[in-house]
């Protein structure tokens, strides 16, 4: 199925990915068929406990790529729908759900421009998905307006923390900030993908103007032993020391 139209972020970002999903699953498939976990570390679910219980509720999954978290809460009887604008990415999705015998809907579209009716899922998330690639109010205004009354809304992206201190002439995180904090809003890196983020304040201000309460704010630390495709990403020794991920977790009054 394929909905909507794309502003200018959203048509170089599927650009981007519908050039790198072979590339970027090749690199990256493995881990991310491991099941519900977090992030660049593979952290589970069962160790977060973001979701909770996810037993015959209906989800959302807003920027799937290959759909490997929809996959692994189908298996556990969630009634999940993966949506994303790159058509590469889903043919991956249409691979894996066949390899792993599943099957449920996948949707071309934008996600802020959702083709669904208002609420409609328990659960909206995504992991490096939506949140990361889209206008962060269109994307939550369509979050919210997708869920249901005390439906959650679950998203892991890059701390800002992470952004400010990212060296593009050296393409690394480094130990210093290396751009301001204010004002933050839409990075373009040129030939990579358009990011988007908000200061914290931004954030919860953006969230209660859509009808959300925020219930918490994870912020990832690999495990000492962690390994990462996603070698590129981060140090482990930043890492350790500073959050390079977050999820957000927001209730739906």
């Amino acid at each position: 199925m394929t909905s909507g139209s794309t502003r200018d972020h959203e048509r170089r970002n599927r650009e981007f990915w519908d050039a790198d999903a072979d590339d970027y699953q090749a690199a990256h498939g493995e881990q991310l068929a491991r099941g519900a976990r977090w992030g660049v570390w593979g952290i589970p679910e069962s160790d977060l406990n973001v979701l909770g219980a996810t037993r015959g509720l209906d989800i959302l999954e807003l920027g799937c790529g290959a759909a490997q978290w929809s996959i692994a809460l189908t298996r556990d009887a969630a009634r999940c729908i993966g949506l994303d604008q790159s058509r590469a990415q889903l043919r991956h999705a249409q691979r894996a759900q066949c390899d792993a015998g599943v099957a449920f809907p996948i949707v071309c579209a934008s996600g802020e421009a959702v083709p669904f009716a208002d609420e409609s899922f328990d659960i909206v998330f995504c992991d490096h998905g939506v949140f990361s690639f889209c206008d962060p109010d269109h994307a939550v205004s369509e979050a919210a307006r997708l869920l249901r009354t005390g439906g959650l809304l679950a998203f892991n992206h890059s701390t800002l923390l992470h952004t400010l201190c990212w060296d593009a002439e050296t393409e690394t995180v480094r130990r210093k900030l290396r751009l301001p904090y204010f004002g933050v809003r839409e990075f373009d890196w040129g030939d990579g993908t358009v990011d988007f983020h908000l200061t914290y304040g931004e954030w919860i201000r953006c969230f209660a103007r859509n009808g959300l309460a925020v219930e918490d704010l994870v912020e990832l630390e690999p495990a000492a032993t962690a390994t990462t495709s996603y070698v590129g990403y981060v140090d482990p020794g930043w890492a350790a020391r500073w959050p390079a991920e977050e999820i957000w977790k927001a209730r739906k009054r």
